[in-house]
C-alpha cells in the first residue's frame, strides 16, 4: 500500500468514526424542524451557496426538515446603485419607498430566493431533494403590519415618528404550506423563504430576514432555529464565545452593553423565537464551512445558543 492509498484508507476510518459519534445528536434531531436564516455577504460567493446547499441537503437526508430564509440586503443595494437609488437606514432598516420596494421585492422573491433554490437541488440531484422558492406572499404565508419607529432629537430630546415606508413587521404566520412540504411522504422538499409580506390591505412590504425567520420558527414549533452570521457567536466581556445562555442572561447582556450593535437585534430576534415556542436559537458563524453540521451533531456545537 503506498502513502496515498494509506492516507485514504485513514480519511475513511475518521470519517466512520465521526458518523458513528454523530449518532445520538443524528436522533435528537430526527424529523424535527431546523428554521435557518441565511444572508450576509457570503451569499453572492458561489462555492459558499453551494457548500450551503450541499449542508442543507446532508440535513434533509439525515430526517432533519431544513428550512430557510434568506436576506439580501448587500444585493438589493448593489441593484439600488446600478439605478442611482440612494439608500437611507434607521436602526438597520432600510427606509423604503415605493420605488425600492419594487426593487427589492424583485431581487429578494426573485434573483436570490430562485438562486438558494436552485443550488439545494442541484447538490440533491441524486437523492431527488429539491429546494422551493417562495414568498411570504404566498399562500398567506407572512401577513404584516407597517412598521413604526421613533426617533429622540438630540437637541430638544422629542421624540417623533421616522417614516420608514413600506417596512413591515410579522403579525401572522400561516405555516400550512410550509408543513404541508415537509411533512410529504413522497417527495423531499426543502422550503427556501424571502422575507416579503402583505398587509390586510393587500400592500406589500419588505421585512427584516431575522425577524421573519424568527416568527417561522415560532410559527412551525421548530426544534431550533440557526441564525447563521458572520461572527462566532456573542462575546462576553473579554472577547470569549458563550456557549449558552437563558433568556434574561441575554437581556442583561444587551442592558449592561455588553452585547452592542448589530448582536442586539439578533438577540432580540432570538429571544421572541424561543418565547414564540422554538426550543432554541443559536448564533454562529456561517461563513464557517459546515457550521450547522458542527452545531447540530458535535458535542460542544458551534455558536451561541439561547434558550428559555
Amino acid at each position: 500500500m503506498d502513502e496515498s492509498e494509506r492516507q485514504s484508507e485513514e480519511r475513511g476510518w475518521a470519517t466512520a468514526k465521526t458518523l458513528a459519534e454523530a449518532l445520538p445528536y443524528i436522533q435528537v434531531y430526527d424529523r424535527e424542524t431546523v428554521v435557518i436564516k441565511y444572508g450576509g455577504h457570503a451569499m453572492g460567493e458561489t462555492a459558499v451557496a453551494r457548500q450551503f446547499a450541499a449542508d442543507v441537503v446532508l440535513l434533509k437526508l439525515m430526517g432533519v426538515n431544513p428550512v430557510v430564509v434568506h436576506g439580501g440586503g448587500p444585493q438589493i443595494s448593489a441593484m439600488l446603485d446600478k439605478a442611482g437609488v440612494k439608500s437611507a437606514f434607521v436602526d438597520g432598516l432600510r427606509v423604503t419607498d415605493r420605488d425600492t420596494m419594487s426593487v427589492a421585492e424583485m431581487v429578494l422573491s426573485g434573483a436570490v430566493n430562485k438562486e438558494i433554490a436552485h443550488w439545494i437541488t442541484v447538490a440533491g440531484r441524486e437523492a431527488d431533494v429539491r429546494g422551493i422558492g417562495l414568498s411570504g406572499k404566498d399562500a398567506g404565508l407572512l401577513t404584516v403590519e407597517k412598521t413604526t419607529r421613533t426617533k429622540r432629537d438630540p437637541d430638544s430630546l422629542i421624540e417623533h415618528e421616522v417614516d420608514l415606508g413600506f417596512v413591515g413587521e410579522p403579525t401572522k404566520v400561516d405555516p400550512k404550506l410550509i408543513a404541508g412540504l415537509i411533512a410529504s411522504e413522497t417527495d423531499d422538499w426543502v422550503p427556501v423563504i424571502a422575507p416579503i409580506g402583505v398587509a390586510e390591505d393587500g400592500q406589500t412590504y419588505n421585512v427584516n430576514a431575522d425577524t421573519v425567520a424568527g416568527a417561522v420558527a415560532g410559527a412551525l414549533h421548530a426544534k431550533r432555529m440557526l441564525l447563521l452570521t458572520d461572527v462566532k457567536g456573542v462575546m462576553d466581556r473579554n472577547g470569549d464565545i458563550i456557549r449558552q445562555m437563558t433568556l434574561a442572561e441575554a437581556q442583561a447582556l444587551i442592558d449592561d452593553g455588553t452585547a452592542s450593535g448589530g448582536m442586539i437585534p439578533k438577540l432580540e430576534t432570538a429571544m421572541a423565537a424561543v418565547r414564540a415556542g422554538v426550543e432554541a436559537v443559536v448564533i454562529l458563524d456561517g461563513r464557517r464551512p459546515h457550521a450547522m453540521l458542527v452545531e447540530l451533531f458535535t458535542e460542544y456545537g458551534a455558536g451561541t445558543l439561547v434558550k428559555a
